[in-house]
């Protein structure tokens, strides 16, 4: 079984393959897996990504929160609309620097409407 540095790896390669705008951002964010009463705590930083275990994080923008069964799931089957899902659905919940959200929100946003664009031709 890969290693949960493994799967973010995953993820984040999986994402950014989708939306390759994100590919040369930089930024460092803190993921929140949390599972059966156990809650762990990464520092991700992009561009790499550079993952390390950590308690808290001083140089993190964004923390992104997720539960460790859908963070499963998504790593290794999700695509950007099922992130969007998870999103307007509470599953995947973000706080910080509000730029950088929006930032990313619309990047993705762009991606996801220059893909309908491309199935209505």
């Amino acid at each position: 079984m890969a290693s949960t540095q493994d799967l973010i790896k995953t993820a984040i390669e999986r994402f950014q393959a989708e939306v390759p705008a994100l590919a040369p951002l930089k930024l460092v964010f803190e993921l929140e897996l949390r599972g059966r009463g156990d809650v762990q705590m990464f520092r991700v930083e992009l561009p790499g990504p550079k993952i390390t275990k950590a308690a808290s994080t001083e140089d993190a923008r964004v923390t992104v929160s997720i539960q460790r069964s859908d963070f499963n799931e998504l790593a290794t089957q999700g695509h950007v609309h099922d992130y969007i899902d998870a999103v307007e659905n509470g599953r995947i919940r973000a706080s910080g620097d509000p730029n950088i959200q929006k930032l990313v929100a619309q990047v993705v946003q762009r991606h996801e409407e220059r893909v309908r664009t491309k199935k209505v031709h």
